[in-house]
């Protein structure tokens, strides 16, 4: 660790700008009967008319320096610091996960596909976004994409490899449909006495026509099986 990358600040801005309460916040407030009405008569009316200095989004970032500051009504900033908060700090953890996971794969590229474990929808569109900040090359995330800019990609699913009568047949349709992207999905039956074996057998046809082919793990132990794939990989001769 050591570091953080900071994030989250473009979105943070653009909902502080449009922050309003609408009248069905104004009522449901006036509902809980803990509220003077001078202060349901100022929020109909709330507009932030302060400050906001930040740095950069994508910065390095480290202990003890101050990311955003905000010179405002103290009621201004009271209303906002927790929308601040949320908005800063998840987006910077995955931006800051996403950079380590840059680091750890050296010059090898990544995407993110976090949408299934995303919190929510919210939370799977700043992640995706934080990601591409933190290093991402791209995202399985295709309503991100459209609305940030961000390269699409995607990989093999399990339930097309289920969907055809062997792991090779399927590892092969998918190489003639995708022979300039094709990543093997080789863990969904078993990954070292099928998958790896049938990746290679597939994808040697594809070396042989010009392409190069890439393999993924999805579940097991993550860290015994790649050093084993990876071993296989070299024995058949397709080296990093």
């Amino acid at each position: 660790g050591g570091f953080s990358v900071f994030a989250g600040i473009e979105t943070l801005l653009d909902t502080i700008t449009n922050f309003r309460f609408s009248e069905d916040d104004i009522e449901y407030l006036k509902e809980q009967k803990i509220f003077e009405q001078g202060f349901l008569d100022y929020l109909k009316d709330f507009k932030f008319t302060g400050d906001l200095y930040s740095m950069a989004e994508g910065t390095v970032i480290f202990p003890q320096e101050p990311l955003v500051r905000i010179h405002a009504k103290l009621i201004e900033a009271q209303i906002l610091e927790g929308l601040v908060l949320n908005f800063i700090n998840f987006q910077s953890l995955i931006a800051t996960k996403t950079a380590r996971v840059t680091l750890a794969a050296k010059k090898g590229g990544i995407m993110e596909f976090g949408l299934r474990r995303a919190q929510g929808y919210d939370g799977a569109m700043s992640a995706t976004r934080a990601s591409y900040i933190g290093g991402a090359n791209g995202t399985s995330n295709t309503l991100a994409g459209k609305e940030y800019g961000i390269p699409v990609m995607g990989t093999m699913a399990h339930a097309w490899i289920m969907s055809f009568p062997t792991e090779l047949e399927a590892f092969e349709a998918y190489a003639k449909i995708y022979p300039d992207k094709c990543v093997f999905l080789i863990d969904t039956y078993d990954t070292l006495n099928s998958g790896i074996k049938n990746a290679i057998i597939a994808g040697s046809k594809l070396v042989e026509k010009g392409y190069n082919f890439g393999v993924r793990l999805d579940s097991g132990d993550i860290e015994y099986l790649s050093a084993e794939v990876r071993k296989r990989l070299d024995a058949a001769g397709f080296p990093q």
